[in-house]
């Protein structure tokens, strides 16, 4: 196992009607290619040992004969691989006839796992010729001259991940059989399906593999028939998919009349920390009693990641653009509006520095202004040039207040600053964090008097970014009376501005773009001989889209330093190297154990995304733990 994900396959082979000879070298020909691509699961179509549009014919007993030799073949050949099989083919047991699933490994038949909802309306009729398994378990059944385990109740474990079996209508029912072991412990469910294609089935089919991945927390693998089965009434157009935890991360081409592999890694120690943080998955309510049927742990072998890991965990896809980007507004919005509402203010109070923040933290306030039908003049927005401030930033800050029609007012804090290092006995050549500190808390004070005065509420600026770092200073630009944007990231905040900016009309989307292109930083050092920015937040402490990164599989999945550093790696391969991730990631991880007691007096927020670090909601640290090395 390579840092938790299983590498498996769907398999979708050339195929004749009731040739089983055929369809055996066929399989066998995917099987070496998935054994060549270090597969540790390979799936195969509903019934691909024989077809799955047989009909009449599965009655016949040359037929059935035929379907157990190649499962005999096939079972003999897996002895020459370490991959796990699944195949599908009709089974006997007693007067009774299955549409079952065989698992084959090392020269062996694992176990079969039958059917349990068969589709029998419009063109399917398969209760014509099977039976269904729903009764079966704890059964077993010869084949081939083996005893081997028979039932739905069936299970397959090699000690590191867990998996199970459904069958194509299995996934359409009310209840699935998969929920069901995902309950009881399958991490990996495994659909044989023959699925026909008609206008719109397709993107049923794909939703259903996606919302059954999500609500069990599970990699799923759907394959199914293709261009091979029979085209009397129907087109099967070959389907492989596979999920995780509610996303396709592997397709295969539809209508196709070539063989194809798909292969994917699923993340099993990603599934394992979403079950742990679910109280409700309990295997109690599964229902039923499974058995584990051991598979051999083939031996570990690395591999590169065929998949790909998102360098933006936290920014929607594109497709989705306007909607995510109007529902995160939609959120900061309705939380300041109702905070606004409740505590009766006349006004809203916030820092304008012309850099990224500030501006996101601007247009929810104006966004909330006209939600609730007030006069933008009620918004106070206030610029503070400091001792490091730059003309830039500075006329950005301006022109932005006046381009969205607020309340301006300009307070300089130099000769403040100044004033207090000589009350304080602090050299002002000395540029340290007293130096920085003190212009963060002249700020906040002008802040917080001003909404005294005037009667309003000090809106906070900080992302969710500068929260997991502690870049804030405590008392300081740490405090405000509700941080619209403590749950959004510094890689979302920049996507949110962007976004906006394509809203808005062409002075104030001008403003927004130069306050785009402006380096990140609190502007509490000097600026350079040529008034540029000196103090540049990314070169001090590293890039954010790492760090944002990293703060994602820390917290939300609660992954090893060691396993963020290998995700990194893949994501960023030709941004960053090693050396530099693991750099980054010991920064992240220093200063997120050791500022956590700045999170721990939070000001209140709204939750944005599946990650929040307020003390009173999704995250809860002692600020005094241990640093974590890697």
């Amino acid at each position: 196992m390579c840092y938790g994900f299983i590498r498996i396959a769907t398999a979708i082979p050339e195929l004749r009607v009731a040739d089983c000879a055929f369809n055996t070298a066929k399989i066998i020909d995917l099987v070496q290619q998935a054994e060549k691509e270090k597969v540790r699961v390979v799936c195969f179509p509903e019934l691909c040992i024989t077809g799955y549009t047989c009909a009449d014919l599965f009655f016949q007993k040359k037929l059935l004969s035929d379907a157990l030799k190649a499962l005999d073949d096939l079972a003999q050949h897996s002895f020459l691989v370490a991959a796990t099989v699944i195949v599908g083919l009709p089974v006997q047991l007693g007067g009774n006839l299955f549409n079952a699933a065989a698992v084959l490994q090392g020269g062996r038949i694992l176990g079969v796992v039958p059917k349990v909802n068969l589709p029998n309306s419009n063109e399917f009729y398969e209760k014509r010729w099977f039976t269904s398994g729903a009764s079966y378990c704890g059964k077993e059944l010869e084949l081939t001259g083996r005893i081997v385990p028979f039932g739905r109740d069936l299970l397959f474990s090699d000690g590191e991940f867990t998996f199970g079996i459904e069958i194509c209508e299995d996934l359409w029912s009310a209840v699935p059989p998969s929920s069901q072991q995902a309950l009881s412990g399958a991490e990996i469910i495994f659909n044989l399906s023959a699925s026909n294609d008609v206008v719109g089935k397709h993107r049923y089919r794909r939703q259903l593999v996606e919302q059954q991945s999500a609500r069990c927390y599970a990699g799923y693998a759907y394959v199914s028939s293709g261009a091979g089965e029979s085209s009397t009434d129907v087109v099967f157009t070959g389907s492989g998919l596979i999920a995780e935890s509610g996303k396709i991360i592997a397709s295969a081409e539809r209508f196709s009349f070539e063989p194809q592999l798909t292969v994917a890694e699923v993340d099993v120690e990603r599934l394992r920390a979403d079950r742990l943080r679910d109280a409700n998955f309990e295997p109690e309510k599964s229902g039923v009693a499974y058995r584990t049927v051991p598979v051999e742990k083939p031996r570990s072998e690395p591999f590169a990641l065929k998949r790909a890991i998102d360098k933006h965990p936290f920014i929607p896809p594109l497709e989705m653009r306007n909607e995510s980007c109007h529902e995160i507004f939609s959120i900061q919005v309705g939380g300041l509006s109702k905070r606004w509402v409740h505590t009766q203010v006349q006004h809203l109070v916030l820092g304008i520095s012309g850099g990224l923040d500030s501006t996101l933290a601007l247009l929810v306030c104006v966004k909330a202004c006209d939600k609730l039908g007030f006069d933008r003049k009620r918004i106070i927005g206030i610029t503070m040039p400091g001792l490091g401030t730059t003309n830039r930033t500075y006329a950005n800050a301006i022109n932005l207040m006046k381009s969205l029609g607020i309340t301006q007012h300009d307070i300089p804090i130099r000769e403040a600053s100044l004033q207090h290092f000589k009350d304080i006995a602090h050299n002002a050549e000395v540029k340290d964090t007293t130096y920085e500190n003190t212009q963060a808390r002249e700020r906040t004070q002008i802040l917080m008097d001003m909404a005294n005065k005037h009667n309003g509420l000090v809106v906070g600026t900080g992302d969710l970014s500068e929260l997991a770092l502690g870049w804030a200073t405590y008392a300081g630009d740490h405090i405000s009376m509700y941080a619209v944007n403590s749950g959004v990231p510094k890689t979302l905040v920049r996507y949110m501005v962007t976004w906006a900016a394509q809203q808005l009309d062409k002075a104030s989307a001008d403003i927004l773009e130069d306050v785009l292109d402006t380096p990140v930083s609190p502007e509490l050092l000097p600026a350079s001989a040529e008034g540029t920015i000196a103090q540049k937040t990314e070169d001090i402490i590293g890039p954010y889209e790492l760090h944002d990164f990293f703060l994602y599989y820390f917290v939300r999945f609660g992954f090893s330093p060691e396993k963020i550093a290998f995700l990194a790696a893949h994501a960023f391969k030709n941004t960053y190297t090693t050396d530099e991730i693991s750099a980054w990631l010991k920064i992240f991880l220093h200063r997120f154990f050791t500022q956590q007691f700045k999170r721990s007096c939070m000001p209140d927020g709204p939750k944005v995304g599946s990650i929040n670090l307020s003390p009173r909601g999704d995250w809860r640290m002692p600020s005094d733990a241990v640093e974590w090395k890697i």
